[in-house]
């Protein structure tokens, strides 16, 4: 099978990858994924899995966004993380189902980890980085409150170099897409 006829038996990865590629484009201009790309992304997995496959693909939808949301909701409550970049996950969720949104969430992770080295190391100021991590890890063991941790996060965004995530997501998820294909698991 060429990529083409992969392209097209695999419409819907094609699909969301096209939509993570434009949300990671956006993010990494603006440092936000719109509301505009993520809802309908959700909506439309949502809408589509329930008319293509009854209780079933609604079933299996509503828990590929739950699993979305859960990945990236925890780094969002503590200031983290923004809220496009958990509903971009959500998103991913309501197309290809939980299973699929936690591999490729696990990528993005080790994605996210190796830009922020770089990122880090790039600025040149890796010592300052490494005190700043040490005292937020210090807050989130201390604090415990994500309120707290919200508004302390929220306070010190403006002095902080910060990593567009919906790039990371996006190029985490297809990583996992294109060895999932490669290997038959999807």
């Amino acid at each position: 099978m060429d990529w083409l006829q992969t392209l097209v038996a695999h419409w819907d990865l094609t699909l969301v990858s096209a939509v993570l590629i434009f949300a990671a484009y956006i993010d990494g201009k603006q440092l936000k994924v719109p509301n505009w790309i993520t809802f309908p992304m959700v909506l439309t997995g949502l809408a589509y899995h329930c008319v293509a496959n009854g209780w079933a693909g609604c079933s299996s939808s509503l828990m590929g966004i739950g699993c979305g949301l859960l990945c990236l909701l925890p780094l969002y409550s503590i200031g983290g993380m923004g809220a496009g970049d958990v509903k971009l996950m959500a998103g991913i969720g309501a197309w290809l189902g939980a299973a699929t949104t936690w591999n490729s969430f696990l990528v993005t992770i080790v994605v996210g980890a190796l830009m922020a080295i770089v990122m880090v190391v790039h600025s040149g100021k890796i010592q300052h980085h490494m005190t700043q991590f040490f005292h937020i890890a210090f807050e989130i063991v201390t604090i415990r409150d994500p309120n707290k941790l919200f508004v302390i996060a929220k306070e010190r965004k403006p002095t902080m170099h910060l990593l567009p995530y919906g790039i990371p997501i996006c190029i985490g998820s297809i990583m996992y897409f294109v060895y999932a294909v490669g290997s038959g698991l999807i």
